[in-house]
């Protein structure tokens, strides 16, 4: 499927009330077109896409020229069952995605099978230049790297991160009241110990005291390491 039939489809499959909810969610500043599409046309799309397995010139097509394009391209990289592909492709696309909503709905299913492969690229990408390349990292640890497979020295390369930037800011925020519910002991001390930036830290406490997994009495202890 070329991009123009792709783009006839996405027009087909437009919802203007929809786009103009969108469009108060994403950053005002994207340069991308909005067409409209609800995440679950997308999905159903993107699986029709790949189960037909003319998804080669889309996945090349790059950069897109509407919102839709790049949901769609996440969509499918995130179906894609051979790993050594699966990376390529996840490389190739990073440096266009632009925005949290792209950024975060991309959760390849076949990195769950190949762990060791995944902390290599994570170890690249958080080393980027790109705001959203270092936020797939983070948010990658955060769904791979926080039960059976964690290790103490993933806290120490978040720790690491220098950004000024709120996207990565609030996935850092994100994975440590994550890792606060998974691994409570290492991950508090990082708040004791005073590792994150204050902006950081206090939003970590705040998203950790707004969950369910966290006990009454762990609230109580992470409000007093406010700052």
């Amino acid at each position: 499927m070329n991009r123009e039939e792709i783009i006839e489809r996405l027009q087909e499959l437009c919802d203007p009330q929809y786009r103009d909810f969108q469009q108060s969610l994403i950053p005002a500043d994207r340069s991308l077109n909005m067409i409209g599409v609800r995440t679950p046309a997308l999905r159903k799309l993107a699986a029709d896409i790949y189960r037909e397995g003319e998804y080669g010139e889309f996945l090349n097509s790059l950069p897109h020229e509407t919102f839709e394009e790049n949901q769609l391209h996440a969509f499918i990289i995130s179906l894609i069952r051979d790993i050594d592909l699966c990376l390529e492709k996840t490389d190739a696309f990073l440096p266009y995605v632009d925005n949290w909503a792209t950024c975060d709905q991309m959760k390849p299913k076949v990195f769950a099978k190949h762990k060791e492969r995944l902390r290599e690229k994570i170890t690249e990408w958080l080393v980027s230049d790109h705001t959203y390349t270092v936020r797939f990292a983070v948010g990658m640890l955060m769904s791979h790297f926080l039960d059976a497979d964690f290790r103490k020295e993933d806290f120490d390369a978040v720790t690491a991160i220098d950004s000024d930037e709120y996207y990565v800011k609030m996935m850092q925020a994100w994975y440590f009241a994550t890792a606060l519910a998974k691994q409570y002991d290492s991950a508090v001390r990082v708040l004791e110990e005073n590792r994150l930036p204050v902006w950081t830290h206090n939003r970590t406490i705040q998203k950790a005291r707004e969950s369910f997994r966290i006990t009454s009495e762990q609230k109580e202890y992470l409000k007093t390491l406010k700052r």
